[in-house]
């Protein structure tokens, strides 16, 4: 049969073959690989055999920068005429899309948002042998990705869906197999014998740090705050988990659906509760100035019912005092000394959740004699061309310390580095995965990451783990088949997570 592949494809190893052969004779499939392990091959070697049919094949990514590294992929290790590989974004006008799809490129990459518009404006001919959903954990919701995967589905395409982590909860998966119409879950973790021996190791160290008195006290007074507002909110009839983003939300929620009398006072209150709760989180987590600019728009902001509670409560001015007198966290001093400990010439990206504490470390790494660049999404004003521009510096070191929120995490092709600094863990287990997925690859690589004792920080950091382990448990359940053996997998893997409760790893 004939090939598409060139000379510049790696050679595939034994599981990558497998997991092609068994997505080609099963059908529609949902592909999960650590990060690092080869999914794009996968897909070329299953997107081989379909070009072999004379069928084309569509490969959706849900980012511009994502998709154009796929167009480098596919030009790079198909063999194929130029014109045979097309990408098409929302950059492309609507009306010169038409043009485009009507040459029939036999390999289409494109965002799924731009595919979805345009099978809603009849403007494209769905007629593809296979449909690649890369990073398939998005496939949820009102995602674009559903709307292309209905199409997809009934017009028999094969369906090939491509992640590190689909999800913690059976809900979401099943929700995820369910849009994609994916009957077939291929799985491979790095402890499977046919992956452990290209899997590098990567050296995990999570380092606590105590809260100093001044912060401990700041500490106190907003939990008082907190408990006096969510009091207020309980007496109204409107109770709920209040201590995390998802109990506000929730809460919020059920607030707005109720035909109490008091629903907008409720509302009012909930949003104060919800400024302090913010507030604690920076105090916590990130540090005093981050904390500083919050409140700084807090009082710069029209001001609001919610917001003026705020103002005119005396302990909002205590605490700004408090901050001014206050060092920064502790996690950022320690931050400072991992990095100087590496050796020289290490390559880093550290983590962290807010734009605000961002700056604040790479102002504090600069200030230590570091090359340190921000890297922030659209929302914070940052275009994709100075995206690019500073990934291809940092692949050029010309620095050598990435300071990233969340978009650092997905759909961009940063290269791999030396070392991950989480500043804070995150709760969410496809997050974790893939901020570990940055380092190393091709070679060993450390990931450090920092916990504020008796904070959020350890919550997240276990249920982080715990969700892991069930995502895995849930995962190979449906790989295998045996769904009887689902819960008891789950509850295994709970309790190796709980065994290890214990055990931290400090940084020496």
């Amino acid at each position: 049969m004939q090939t598409h592949l060139n000379e510049q494809v790696p050679t595939p190893r034994a599981y990558q073959a497998t997991i092609a052969k068994s997505v080609l004779e099963k059908g529609s499939s949902l592909v999960v690989l650590p990060t690092g392990m080869g999914k794009t091959l996968v897909a070329l070697l299953i997107a081989d055999k379909i070009l072999a049919q004379n069928k084309r094949v569509l490969i959706l990514a849900p980012t511009r920068p994502l998709a154009t590294q796929h167009e480098k992929t596919c030009i790079e290790w198909l063999s194929l005429k130029k014109e045979d590989i097309v990408l098409i974004s929302g950059l492309v006008s609507a009306d010169k899309r038409p043009q485009m799809y009507e040459k029939k490129p036999k390999v289409l990459i494109s965002t799924p948002q731009t595919i979805a518009n345009d099978l809603e404006k009849n403007r494209l001919e769905f007629d593809f042998g296979l449909v690649v959903f890369d990073e398939a954990h998005r496939a949820v919701g009102k995602y674009a990705y559903t709307k292309v995967a209905t199409t997809a589905k009934e017009k028999k395409s094969l369906i090939l869906g491509l992640t590190a982590s689909p999800g913690g909860q059976k809900k979401k998966i099943n929700e995820i197999l369910e849009a994609l119409g994916i009957g077939n879950v291929e799985i491979r973790s790095s402890e499977d014998s046919d992956v452990k021996q290209y899997v590098k190791p990567l050296e995990i160290s999570w380092i606590e740090v105590d809260l100093p008195k001044e912060m401990l006290d700041m500490k106190k007074v907003l939990e008082t705050m907190i408990l006096e507002r969510a009091t207020t909110l309980k007496k109204m009839g409107f109770f709920s988990k209040f201590n995390t983003k998802k109990g506000l939300s929730e809460l919020r929620a059920k607030i707005l659906n109720s035909n109490s009398s008091l629903k907008y006072s409720a509302i009012s209150h909930h949003a104060t509760l919800f400024s302090l709760i913010h507030m604690l989180e920076l105090l916590e987590t990130q540090g005093v100035e981050s904390l500083e600019k919050f409140m700084a728009r807090i009082k710069e902001r029209q001001q609001s019912k919610a917001r003026q509670r705020l103002l005119h409560d005396p302990r909002f001015a205590i605490l700004e005092e408090k901050l001014k007198k206050s060092d920064e966290h502790p996690k950022l001093a320690k931050l400072i000394e991992v990095v100087k400990a590496r050796p020289k010439g290490e390559k880093f990206i550290v983590f962290s959740q807010y734009r605000d504490q961002v700056e604040v470390i790479r102002n504090a790494l600069e200030n230590c004699g570091f090359f340190a660049k921000s890297f922030m999404g659209k929302k914070d004003g940052v275009t994709q061309k100075s995206q690019a521009k500073i990934i291809e510096e940092f692949r050029e070191d010309k620095f050598n310390i990435l300071v990233a929120t969340s978009i650092g995490e997905e759909g961009l092709d940063i290269p791999s580095v030396d070392n991950v600094i989480f500043f804070e863990p995150v709760p969410s287990e496809i997050r974790s995965i893939q901020r570990r997925g940055r380092a190393g690859r091709a070679k060993l690589g450390r990931m450090f990451g920092l916990i504020a004792k008796g904070t959020r920080d350890q919550a997240f950091f276990w249920a982080s783990k715990k969700r892991e382990a069930k995502m895995h448990s849930i995962v190979r359940g449906m790989a295998d088949g045996k769904k009887e053996s689902l819960k008891k997998k789950t509850e295994d893997g709970e309790k190796k997570v709980k065994r290890g409760q214990t055990k931290l790893f400090d940084y020496e």
